[in-house]
């Protein structure tokens, strides 16, 4: 017998320079970059670089961003489980990324 999955695949495009929120994800996040570059930070790592054909784990409840890179769309896959309980949400949201974090040092 078949069941539902919790899992929610999406795919985003980003325009240069657009970003997330800092946020986490309660079961982690896997981003597949499909186009262009993408940034992105672990609360308090270094900022890295992601390419097409690259894959990124975020763990469980890791505060993280991710966006385009300054000169270039971007676009992933993203991939992420939800808890199965409407009591737990699977996304955390928090704080603006600022254009110094932004800018940040990187890996």
């Amino acid at each position: 017998m078949a069941t539902s999955s919790r899992r929610s695949p999406g795919t985003r495009r980003f325009p240069p320079c657009a970003r997330t929120d800092w946020h986490s994800h309660a079961l982690g996040q896997t981003l597949h970059i499909v186009s262009g570059v993408a940034l992105l930070q672990e609360r308090g790592g270094r900022i890295i670089e992601a390419r097409p054909g690259d894959t990124v784990y975020t763990p469980p409840g890791q505060e993280h961003w991710h966006g385009a890179a300054p000169d270039a769309f971007m676009e992933h896959l993203a991939l992420w489980e939800g808890t199965g309980d409407p009591g737990v949400p699977e996304t955390v949201w928090g704080d603006k990324v600022t254009d110094a974090e932004y800018g940040g040092p990187r890996a």
